[in-house]
C-alpha cells in the first residue's frame, strides 16, 4: 500500500512525472528478468512476488485544500498500474466521499485513473477520507491487483476566527471589591486545525467604558484560551453604576481573523458613607418605675442605597446604661433608633440619666482615596446623646421577700398563724397599708387587713387536690394609700407535712377467678400517705378457720397480693373478708368479691346457652293432620245432628261397653302445684333457722367457702350455688337459668297430705322417672309422671 499526500500539479510538472514513471516501469522490467535467470520458480510464484511488490501501483501526489474556489469538477491527480501490460484494466474507487458519506464528493476515470473532485469541502466538518482504489479486468470484472487504501487529508485553510463563549455577558460586582483578579472569566476557541497559525490566538482589552479605574486581562497559568480581567484602584458606586468592557482575540493565521466579546459589568452599592443624626442631642422622660415601654426613636440618614447591609443601622448605649434600665433597636421600615426602658427606675435615687448612643452601619466601611482602598480602616461612629427624666409617682408598698415560705405539718387545729409579712414603702405611712387576700382556692387561711397576719381557719389537708408537690400557695396583697394607689404582692408558700391520716383502700373490690386458666386474683392497694405511712401492706385474712383453709394471700405483704384458691371450689360468687394494714400498723377492713366460673377469655365468665326448642317439618305435618282430623269430627257431627231432623238412619254407637268416660285431673303440668296447704314444707325454714343448720347461719346460706346471700344475684359472673341436700345419692336436681346465672335448687310439691319428714324422699320418687329432657325445664313442658292409674283402653 501507498500513503500519499495530494496536491494539485501543473501541467509542466504531470509531464516530467510522466518520464519519471516510464523509467521506472523499465527498470522494473529489467530487475524482473535478471530475477529470472538466478531464480528457478514457477510463474505462480513469480506472480506472487510481483503481488507483494509496492511499485505495482504508480502514483502521483494528491493535494486537496479545504473551500477550494472552482470550477468543478476539479482534476486532483491520475492513478496507474503496471498491469495494464498484462490486461486491459479499468479503474475504480470506493469509501467515504464515493459511496460513503458524503457522497458523489470524488470520481475517477476508470479508462485513465484521473481522479475528481465535484465540491468544495470543509475541513472543519470531515478532515479526512478514506478511499480504496482497485484495478479491475475490463473484460471479467476481476480485480488483477490489490486494492490501493489510503487516507485523502484536507489541507487546512484560515477560514474561522476565534469565538469567544459567551459573546456577551453580565457580572454583578460591589463597590469594596478589592484590587486584583477579578471573577470574571473569558473563554475563545479555534476550530481550524490545532497546533497551526490558524488556530493559535491572542486576546487583548480593546475598550471600556467608563476609564477609570482601570480594568486589565490577565492571564491564567497552564491555558492560552482563557483569561480574567483584573482591577487596578477601586470603584465609585456614586459615578458609575455599570461598566462596558470590549475584549478581542485574533488568530495568527493568514490572513489573520478576529472577533470580540462584551462583558457588562454592574456595580452594587456597598457602605462607603457612615450615618448621621439628625440631631446632637435628644430629651424624653419617663415615669418612674416604668418598665418595657417604648420612650423616644432617634433618626439617622445615610447617602448608600436605603434597606441594604450598607445603609442599615445599628445603634449602641455607650454610656448611661450600666445598670440595664435602657435598650435601643432598629426600627426595620424607618431605620430609626427605638430606645426603650426595660427595668424600672427609682425617683428618690436618680432623676435624669443621660445616655450616649452611637450608630454604625451593618457592613464595614469601605473608602478610597486618590483611586486607591483603604485598608484597616478603623472610622469613629457618629454619636448623639440623649437625656431622660425620671417622673416621680407613688411607690407601691414592698415586701421584705415576694415569695415567702412556711413549714407545717397537715391537719394541725385552726388558729395557727403562719407568717406575719414585713413591708415597707417610701413614699406612704406603713400604719396605713392594709392588706388582702387574693389568692386561697381551698379556703384554708384569712389575713388580717391590718397586719397582714396569715391564721388558718380550717385544717389543711396534704392530700388535697389543692395541694402541689405538698405545697399550698396563697397571695396577699398590701395596698398603701397613696394617688394613684400602689398595691404590692406576696406569694406564702405552705410546704405540708405528712401525718398518717389515711387507711389503705383498694383499688380492685372485685374480680373474676377463671378456675379453669389460674387459681389466684389480684388484689391491689393504695394509701394516700407518703412513706413511712404507706405501703408496703400487710394483708391478713379475718374470719374463722375454715375460711382461712380455703383462701390465702401471697405474698402477705406488699403494694398488692394475690387472693389464692386452696380447694377446688363451686361455681358461684365469695365474698372475702380480710384486713390491711401500713407500716404504721393503721388498718382497715374490706371484703372483697369473687366470681368463680370457667372463663372464655381472661376475666370474662363463660355463658350457658338458654334452652330453646324449634318445630320440625313432621311436627307441622302433624299439627296440620290434627287440624283436619278436627274438622272432620265437627263436620261429623254436623251430620248427625242434620240426620235426626231428616229422618236419616241413626247409626247408634257403643260408648258404654268400656264403661263410664270420665275425665281424670291430674297434677299441674310444668310448675308447682296451685295447693298451697298452711303446712307446706318450707325449705327456707328447714335449713335455714337463725341457728346453724345443715350450713345456714343468721338467716344466711354459709357456703363452704366464705358467706352467700339466699338466693344471691350472680348475673355478672354467671356463678352456680347448691343449696345443700340430705341424700346426695337420691337427689334430683332441677336447674334455673335466668341470663347466664344458674341456681341448683329442690323442687318440692305439697299434692299429698305426707308428713314434712318423709316430703324430700317422696320428691325424689317421683322425679326419679323424669324423662331426662325433662329435668331441667320444669316450668315448660309437661310433667310425665310413671304411672297415672289404668287407663282406657
Amino acid at each position: 500500500m501507498v500513503r500519499c499526500h495530494f496536491r494539485r500539479v501543473s501541467k509542466e510538472e504531470h509531464f516530467n512525472m510522466t518520464h519519471i514513471i516510464a523509467f521506472l516501469f523499465l527498470l522494473t522490467l529489467v530487475e524482473a528478468n535478471a530475477s529470472s535467470t538466478n531464480v528457478t520458480l514457477s510463474r505462480e510464484k513469480r506472480d506472487a512476488v510481483l503481488i507483494r511488490s509496492k511499485r505495482r501501483w504508480v502514483l502521483s501526489t494528491i493535494d486537496i485544500e479545504e473551500n477550494m474556489p472552482g470550477p468543478f469538477p476539479a482534476e486532483v491527480t491520475q492513478m496507474f498500474n503496471d498491469k495494464e501490460t498484462d490486461y486491459n484494466i479499468k479503474f475504480q474507487i470506493r469509501g467515504e466521499g464515493v459511496d460513503l458519506d458524503p457522497k458523489g464528493l470524488f470520481t475517477i476515470n476508470e479508462n485513465n485513473g484521473y481522479l475528481y473532485v465535484h465540491r468544495a469541502v470543509d475541513r472543519e466538518k470531515k478532515p479526512v477520507y478514506h478511499v480504496d482504489f482497485d484495478v479491475l479486468d475490463r473484460l471479467t470484472g476481476e480485480p488483477v491487483d490489490r486494492t490501493l487504501s489510503f487516507n485523502v487529508e484536507i489541507h487546512d485553510k484560515n477560514d474561522n476566527p476565534p469565538e469567544f463563549t459567551p459573546v456577551s455577558f453580565s457580572r454583578e460586582l460591589p463597590e469594596n471589591t478589592k484590587e486584583g483578579t477579578l471573577p470574571v472569566t473569558l473563554q475563545a476557541h479555534d476550530i481550524d486545525e490545532k497546533g497551526t497559525p490558524n488556530s493559535q490566538f491572542t486576546m487583548r482589552l480593546v475598550s471600556q467604558e467608563p476609564v477609570l479605574p482601570k480594568l486589565t486581562l490577565q492571564d491564567i497559568t497552564g491555558t492560552t484560551t482563557i483569561k480574567q480581567l483584573g482591577l487596578s484602584g477601586c470603584f465609585d458606586y456614586d459615578k458609575a453604576k455599570l461598566y462596558k468592557v470590549y475584549i478581542e482575540a485574533k488568530d495568527e493565521g493568514t490572513p489573520s481573523l478576529s472577533s470580540t466579546a462584551t462583558v457588562f459589568l454592574n456595580i452594587t452599592d456597598s457602605n462607603t458613607h457612615l450615618p448621621q443624626f439628625t440631631a446632637a442631642k435628644y430629651n424624653t422622660e419617663v415615669m418612674e418605675m416604668e418598665y418595657n415601654k417604648e420612650i423616644l426613636r432617634i433618626g439617622v440618614t445615610d447617602k448608600d442605597e436605603p434597606n441594604t447591609p450598607a445603609s442599615r443601622a445599628v445603634f449602641k448605649i455607650l454610656k448611661g446604661n450600666e445598670e440595664g434600665n435602657y435598650k435601643i433597636d432598629t426600627d426595620p421600615k424607618t431605620n430609626e433608633g427605638v430606645l426603650y426602658v426595660i427595668k424600672g427606675k427609682n425617683f428618690e435615687k436618680t432623676e435624669i440619666t443621660e445616655l450616649e448612643i452611637s450608630v454604625e452601619n451593618e457592613e464595614k466601611l469601605f473608602q478610597c482615596i486618590d483611586g486607591k482602598p483603604v485598608t484597616n480602616l478603623i472610622p469613629k461612629p457618629n454619636t448623639a446623646k440623649v437625656e431622660v427624666k425620671v417622673i416621680d409617682v407613688n411607690d407601691p408598698p414592698e415586701f421584705k421577700r415576694t415569695v415567702e415560705k412556711v413549714y407545717r405539718n397537715e391537719n394541725m387545729d385552726p388558729g395557727d398563724v403562719l407568717f406575719t409579712p414585713e413591708v415597707k414603702d417610701e413614699d406612704s405611712d406603713v400604719n396605713n397599708i392594709r392588706y388582702k387576700l387574693v389568692q386561697d382556692p381551698a379556703k384554708w387561711v384569712t389575713v388580717d387587713p391590718k397586719t397582714g397576719k396569715v391564721t388558718t381557719v380550717q385544717k389543711m389537708d396534704r392530700e388535697s387536690s389543692y395541694v402541689k408537690n405538698n405545697t399550698y400557695s396563697v397571695v396577699i396583697i398590701a395596698l398603701d394609700d397613696g394617688e394613684p394607689q400602689g398595691t404590692g404582692t406576696c406569694t406564702v408558700q405552705i410546704h405540708l407535712g405528712d401525718v398518717n391520716d389515711n387507711v389503705p383502700v383498694l383499688l380492685n373490690k372485685s374480680g373474676v377467678l377463671c378456675v379453669n386458666k389460674v387459681d389466684r386474683v389480684q388484689i391491689k392497694a393504695e394509701d394516700k400517705d407518703e412513706n413511712p405511712y404507706a405501703g408496703p401492706f400487710s394483708f391478713s385474712m379475718m374470719g374463722d378457720k375454715e375460711l382461712k383453709e380455703l383462701w390465702k394471700f401471697d405474698p402477705t405483704t406488699g403494694d398488692s397480693t394475690s387472693l389464692i384458691t386452696l380447694k377446688s371450689l363451686p361455681y358461684g360468687n365469695y365474698s372475702i373478708p380480710f384486713k390491711i394494714q401500713d407500716q404504721q400498723a393503721l388498718a382497715t377492713e374490706a371484703v372483697f368479691h369473687v366470681v368463680v366460673c370457667d372463663c372464655t377469655e381472661v376475666a370474662v365468665c363463660r355463658v350457658r346457652r338458654a334452652a330453646y326448642s324449634r318445630l320440625g317439618a313432621a311436627a307441622i305435618g302433624l299439627l296440620i293432620a290434627g287440624f283436619l282430623l278436627f274438622f272432620v269430627l265437627l263436620l261429623l257431627c254436623f251430620l248427625c245432628e242434620f240426620g235426626k231432623h231428616k229422618n236419616f238412619q241413626h247409626i247408634p254407637l257403643n260408648l258404654h261397653d268400656e264403661g263410664n268416660q270420665t275425665l281424670v285431673k291430674y297434677n299441674e303440668e310444668g310448675g308447682g302445684s296451685v295447693y298451697k296447704p298452711e303446712s307446706a314444707y318450707n325449705i327456707k325454714t328447714a335449713y335455714a333457722q337463725p341457728e346453724y343448720r345443715d350450713g345456714y347461719r343468721n338467716g344466711t346460706l354459709r357456703g363452704s367457702v366464705g358467706y352467700i346471700s339466699e338466693f344471691p344475684d350472680i348475673a355478672n359472673g354467671g356463678g352456680v350455688m347448691s343449696v345443700p341436700q340430705r341424700n346426695m345419692s337420691m337427689a334430683r336436681t332441677n336447674t334455673l337459668r335466668n341470663g347466664g346465672s344458674q341456681m341448683m335448687q329442690r323442687t318440692y310439691s305439697s299434692r299429698s297430705g305426707i308428713s314434712g319428714i318423709n316430703l324430700a324422699d317422696q320428691l325424689d320418687k317421683k322425679l326419679y322417672g323424669f324423662e331426662e329432657d325433662q329435668k331441667d325445664y320444669p316450668v315448660y313442658i309437661a310433667y310425665e309422671y310413671d304411672y297415672e292409674g289404668r287407663g282406657s283402653e
